[in-house]
């Protein structure tokens, strides 16, 4: 390895610990492969924008019942999206161009952050930790493709509060950044149920106080729902709300195993660990290994020896 390269990685100490300038070095070292890892996947997104495009506007450009201020065409036949200036198509490719970029290079990026944090974490935060990405990714991935399937609908619901004696309008940009919004929103909601396992394995949270709250969380979740969706609508609300119900219930079932299994633990290392101040534990009646505790135990004598040893004889003038 060059002198280059080593600057470039420094070496960490097995605890994990080393200087600020270090930690810095690290830092700068895990960013460049992060951005790079970007640069390479935006390149290979700029290749299939066009694709993107299509996926994107097609539920919207689909709706029937809509009519756009612009001329209908084979990739939009309502016409109602559109680009302002002549930079706004350039811009509109660039930024789904990054989108698809930053999904691609999740992996990369997502392993240069755990790489940079993990040697400061203990071997439970570790194991923990891990665990909660392995299971974060498939819970966004989940809300974000529950997000895309209701999108024409709540698109439609919003559209059809438009006059009928108006025609509809709707910016590219601003239909990019309202769907990533939405997508967002669904995605992050998946992660809470799952952020209340975590403090519970943590010891944060317990799982009966989990079940003392449900009603209070379901009621949480629906308004938080209401706030949270783009549209406002009570159809897109309660998509978003009844998953994170379910989601929520998994997770007070999981801090219930975990909180029984941890209580079997404690109860095999300490039986007395519920017992108050005031009230007696348990005597243990188990006899103890002499030897082990390092108390001699006197070899048997033989029953020959003995007899072949002289008598001890006791004069007055030796006692004192």
């Amino acid at each position: 390895m060059s002198d280059t390269q080593k600057r470039r990685k420094p070496p960490k100490n097995d605890d994990g610990r080393m200087p600020l300038a270090d930690h810095l070095r690290e830092l700068r070292y895990r960013l460049l492969v992060s951005v790079a890892a970007l640069l390479v996947t935006t390149v290979v997104g700029w290749l299939i924008h066009d694709w993107l495009i299509h996926q994107l506007t097609g539920p919207l450009c689909n709706l029937k019942g809509v009519h756009g201020i612009g001329q209908p065409t084979a990739e939009c036949r309502n016409g109602v999206l559109y680009n302002d200036g002549p930079l706004a198509g350039l811009s509109l490719s660039f930024k789904i161009s990054m989108m698809a970029g930053f999904v691609l290079a999740a992996p990369v990026w997502s392993y240069q952050l755990w790489a940079f944090v993990a040697p400061g974490l203990y071997k439970k935060e570790k194991k923990y930790g891990l665990g909660f990405v392995l299971a974060a990714v498939p819970l966004f991935a989940g809300g974000a493709f529950l997000a895309y399937a209701i999108f024409p609908k709540a698109m439609q619901i919003l559209l059809s509060f438009n006059p009928g004696n108006f025609a509809t309008a709707m910016q590219g940009s601003a239909f990019l950044d309202f769907f990533l919004r939405m997508v967002l929103v669904f995605g992050l909601s998946f992660e809470i149920p799952l952020l209340l396992v975590l403090l519970n394995f943590l010891g944060v949270v317990s799982s009966q106080r989990l079940r003392g709250w449900w009603r209070i969380a379901i009621f949480a979740i629906f308004v938080f729902s209401a706030i949270a969706t783009p549209t406002g609508d009570p159809l897109t609300m309660t998509v978003l709300a009844v998953p994170i119900c379910v989601l929520y219930l998994l997770a007070v079932l999981v801090a219930t195993v975990h909180d029984k299994a941890r209580e079997r633990r404690r109860q095999v290392e300490d039986p007395d660990h519920y017992l108050d101040d005031d009230q007696a534990s348990t005597l243990d009646t188990t006899p103890s290994d002499l030897s082990a505790e390092g108390i001699g135990i006197p070899e048997p004598v033989n029953a020959s020896e003995l007899a072949a040893a002289e008598p001890m004889v006791y004069h007055p003038d030796d006692v004192t």
